[in-house]
């Protein structure tokens, strides 16, 4: 408990900035998922609380993000509509799934597959990022202009015929569960047909409707519609929002501009008495226990979502431990991967009896938090119980806010969350590999596909082609490369022939490192941890790598950082036998020659040497 209250004011800080930061996001995730502003908001306080107490990253603030929230809207509104398209019917389901889920996470975290996660390829990260973005900004298109499908009713009226089979079949579905269903007879059945209402009717074709228009691909079907129909008051306070967002950055940075822009267009529609569509009514008092989820529990109505619900749990894991490792980065620390699965599953689990939808580790949060002070779990704590505050006094006020000012905010966080660093990235990588007639960079080529995926299909099916094309073309390239090389053997790590004559005086200002093998999506992790192994004596690293033969987009960037971080340092680096495959690629993203200069890569050792001899000098001899 002592380390706990070790920085209460700084704690104090970062988590209320961050549990400000959050307020506006988890309002706009939940109306995003279909659940409403209130799931969003008990996720948050649920997550943040939980996540923080049990988790294994001391400074990160959790909740519900862009990729979870993703998913999570395409997982309600499947069950939606297996249940006729009854929020209320299908809830203790998908609040089931999202428990399952939370649980999963637990497990992941007990077996200790945590470690595991850094084996998933840059561009596989790359394109799902970039397709979370494109999900959210084109699911936003139609409430930043009030187009509601299942309010268009020349739309609706289309769906009436399927409406009708669709009831008709359900009848049946009934009859054969209640075992009344006789081929020769069908006078229950045309009895039940006879009872169904014109708004039995309209309601059914509104629900397929939603459907037919729900996620990335049921956006841009409905677009048309949605441009021919603009309510304007919606898209001005849509463009105001995002106007607000990145205005008020360039004015200051201590208030979060989402949190201005809420509080600047909700104030805007509400004072002027504008004829706008607010969120749903989010309830006042403490958040209660959904108990169906136990009450009603039914084996069967589950196991359909058992592979959603892992899917909802490694997504999970990889978004918090991604941001653990930034977090990392920022504090020179290190998380411990296994527990914050831990931690991250409880908080999930909690947030699902409540009615919250899913979430994980957020990096804008965990940022905000770092930099306003935060260092210990408090913080994240601290955010949460905010939260619940602001629930319990804000709650009625909130139930006023715009959906397009949510609308507005959500478009901002999509084009935020894209990998716009992999995509600059697209025309300078090697084409490495030919597709009939064409040439094309392999890296490329899995985030192409990922994305395109995870747009118009399915998120985690994406992901799990991503990873097995990247496999198969990463076994490919080491195989050939194998073939070349094939009478290389393990080396310890010890100092080289050609190094057991290098001058004592120099060995305190100069660090020599070997790299072994190919630096790609595998052994990035381990890559990282050089700069920490670097005396602070040294002045100079010499970086071997005759024994590199492969280099992919992940040990580009890990090189790139780590050669930033060197250069911060004022640390000159020599390459020694840099080969030309890894040569190319850092030619391409011109790491040689900003930050390696030609005249600091030497082809033999003993050139290096010579460059060392004359250029450095011994400033510790004693």
């Amino acid at each position: 408990m002592k380390n706990l209250f070790s920085n209460i004011k700084g704690d104090a800080f970062g988590g209320i900035t961050a549990g400000i930061v959050a307020l506006p996001l988890a309002l706009a995730f939940g109306v995003s998922s279909g659940l409403g502003p209130t799931a969003g908001l008990y996720g948050a306080i649920f997550i943040s609380f939980f996540a923080a107490l049990f988790g294994g990253t001391d400074t990160q603030i959790s909740g519900p993000t862009a990729p979870m929230t993703a998913v999570s809207m395409i997982v309600i509104a499947g069950i939606i509509a297996t249940n006729d398209g009854d929020v209320n019917k299908a809830l203790p389901v998908i609040l089931t799934v999202f428990l399952l889920a939370g649980l999963m996470q637990v497990g992941l975290g007990i077996l200790g597959l945590g470690k595991y996660i850094r084996y998933i390829p840059y561009p596989v990260v790359s394109g799902f990022m970039t397709a979370i973005g494109l999900i959210i900004i084109l699911t936003q298109i139609s409430p930043s202009v009030g187009y509601y499908p299942n309010q268009d009713i020349e739309f609706v009226n289309t769906f009436k015929p399927k409406a009708e089979n669709v009831i008709l079949k359900s009848i049946l579905e009934e009859e054969v569960e209640e075992g009344i269903l006789v081929l020769e007879d069908f006078k229950e059945t045309i009895k039940r047909a006879e009872e169904i209402t014109e708004v039995d009717i309209l309601e059914e074709s509104k629900t397929l409707a939603v459907k037919e228009t729900s996620g990335a691909l049921g956006a841009v079907k409905s677009l048309p519609r949605a441009l021919q129909n603009i309510n304007w008051l919606e898209l001005f306070l849509t463009l105001g929002t995002v106007f607000i967002i990145y205005g008020f950055k360039r004015i200051s940075r201590v208030v979060p501009s989402s949190l201005v822009a809420l509080i600047v267009m909700s104030g805007i529609a509400y004072g002027f008495k504008l004829q706008y569509i607010p969120i749903d009514e989010i309830p006042s008092g403490l958040p209660i226990p959904n108990l169906e989820i136990f009450t009603n529990f039914k084996i069967n109505s589950i196991t359909p979502y058992v592979f959603t619900a892992l899917t909802l749990a490694l997504l999970g894991a990889i978004d918090s431990l991604l941001t653990s490792v930034v977090a990392d980065n920022m504090t020179k620390t290190k998380h411990k991967p296994n527990k914050e699965l831990v931690g991250q599953g409880i908080g999930n689990s909690i947030a699902a009896v409540f009615g919250g939808i899913p979430g994980a580790g957020a990096t804008i949060r965990t940022v905000v938090n770092i930099n306003s002070g935060g260092k210990t779990k408090l913080s994240g704590m601290i955010a949460g119980v905010l939260l619940l505050l602001m629930l319990l006094v804000l709650g009625p006020v909130a139930s006023k806010i715009p959906s397009a000012v949510l609308a507005g905010i959500l478009i901002t966080v999509g084009i935020g969350v894209m990998d716009y660093k992999g995509l600059k990235a697209i025309p300078s990588l090697p084409k490495d590999m030919k597709l009939g007639p064409l040439k094309l960079s392999s890296e490329v080529l899995i985030m192409i596909i990922v994305l395109l995926l995870s747009t118009f299909w399915d998120l985690i099916y994406a992901v799990g082609i991503g990873l097995v094309i990247a496999s198969l073309m990463f076994m490919k390239k080491i195989g050939d490369l194998t073939a070349k090389r094939s009478d290389v053997k393990p080396l310890k790590e010890e100092a080289w022939a050609d190094e057991i004559n290098f001058p004592e005086g120099l060995k305190e200002e100069v660090f020599i490192k070997h790299i072994k093998g190919p630096l790609f999506f595998g052994s990035t992790s381990d890559f990282q941890q050089l700069v920490a192994q670097i005396p602070d004596t040294a002045s100079t690293v010499i970086i071997r790598l005759g024994r590199m033969q492969y280099m992919d987009q992940s040990g580009l960037y890990a090189m790139e950082d780590m050669l930033q971080e060197l250069n911060k340092k004022s640390i000159e680096v020599l390459f020694v036998g840099l080969l030309d495959q890894p040569k190319y690629m850092m030619e391409r993203i011109d790491i040689i020659p900003d930050l390696i200069p030609k005249e600091h890569i030497f082809k033999e050792f003993k050139e290096c040497l010579s460059w060392i001899k004359n250029n450095i000098k011994n400033e510790h001899k004693t």
